[in-house]
């Protein structure tokens, strides 16, 4: 993972949660074997090209339910490997929802079989907000391009060999994860209902994510002893300026993207002394998680559609450096 930028801190105190305000003065947050038949999914999907020809290789070790080092071959990608939960009473005749949860460095498939979801909790945990779920938690081999292709390649699989409910679709990343995630979401955020990042900055442009309006949490410690909270802050700006710039209501964004900074004492609270490492408890958060598994209605539709100019533009997270301090949503607490 690169290095945390060197930029100045906001000054935030306490556990801040933002949520977009429409004011220029503040802001107030599977195949587990081959005996599963694998369908389409609920929503008619077109096959990739590249994924035409793709096949598994089951896993045979499991750890909480969990089938683990599944492998994904197909023509365009390397083996991608992924551990699977199912539930029992999957059989194909109806539609589930779908989660992918993407790991940070210490899950990554070179550290270890099933790493990811031993020392994370977002595939366990997801599991207790909707029991017709399938998980997916891929161990990726880096947090960039690679990955990012390879999460879409894998989530593309799921959407055209089973049965998975297009309106319930959940992906999250963690720390070198939310990397992966967040250019994932600059590629093909339409594949996905909501999405959590967690202690992560964004390298990503948001004007595809802007434009296909896939809900986002950003969740981050406000003293994150690596990445810091700026990246995501800045991320969080941008994002909001720019649903703004196409006429949403205040109420329309806050239900589109959510920051959620927290301070020293959620952590302590959970017995965690370091920020970074401590995120890891974000999957035991009842608040966000029911946020990124909650109802997110239909696609947010915007008032006017006047001004294309800057959703027609890059927009990348290092673009708002150039703002001044007091630019619409870019006034913190």
């Amino acid at each position: 993972m690169r290095k945390q930028m060197n930029i100045i801190a906001f000054a935030l105190t306490g556990a801040v949660l933002l949520t977009a305000c429409c004011t220029t003065d503040q802001l107030s947050s599977r195949d587990i074997g081959s005996a599963v038949p694998a369908l389409q999914s609920s929503d008619k999907v077109e096959i990739p090209k590249d994924m035409s020809g793709a096949y598994v290789t089951d896993g045979v070790e499991v750890y909480e339910d969990f089938v683990l080092d599944n492998v994904l071959h197909s023509d365009n990608h390397a083996e991608i490997h992924y551990n699977l939960y199912i539930p029992e009473n999957y059989d194909g005749t109806r539609s589930y929802a779908l989660f992918i949860t993407l790991p940070g460095w210490e899950g990554l498939y070179f550290q270890g079989v099933g790493e990811n979801i031993r020392r994370e909790k977002f595939g366990r945990e997801a599991r207790k907000y909707h029991d017709d779920m399938i998980v997916v938690a891929p161990q990726l081999s880096d947090w960039g391009e690679t990955s990012a292709e390879e999460t879409i390649a894998l989530t593309e699989y799921f959407l055209s060999n089973y049965n998975i409910d297009r309106k319930r679709i959940y992906i999250n990343g963690y720390s070198g994860g939310g990397e992966t995630l967040s250019i994932v979401l600059a590629k093909r955020p339409e594949l996905f209902t909501a999405a959590l990042h967690c202690a992560s900055q964004w390298d990503g442009d948001l004007t595809v994510l802007a434009q296909s309006r896939t809900p986002l949490y950003l969740a981050v410690g406000e003293r994150d002893e690596y990445y810091g909270p700026e990246s995501v802050q800045r991320a969080y700006q941008l994002l909001c300026d720019l649903y703004a710039a196409d006429g949403l209501t205040e109420e329309d964004i806050r239900k589109l993207v959510v920051l959620d900074v927290k301070d020293q004492e959620y952590f302590s609270a959970r017995g965690q002394t370091n920020q970074h490492g401590g995120s890891v408890q974000f999957a035991f958060d009842q608040q966000m998680m029911s946020w990124l598994f909650g109802d997110h209605g239909e696609p947010v539709e915007s008032e006017s559609q006047n001004n294309k100019r800057v959703l027609t533009s890059q927009a990348k997270v290092s673009d708002v450096m150039l703002l001044p301090a007091f630019h619409g949503f870019g006034q913190f607490l």
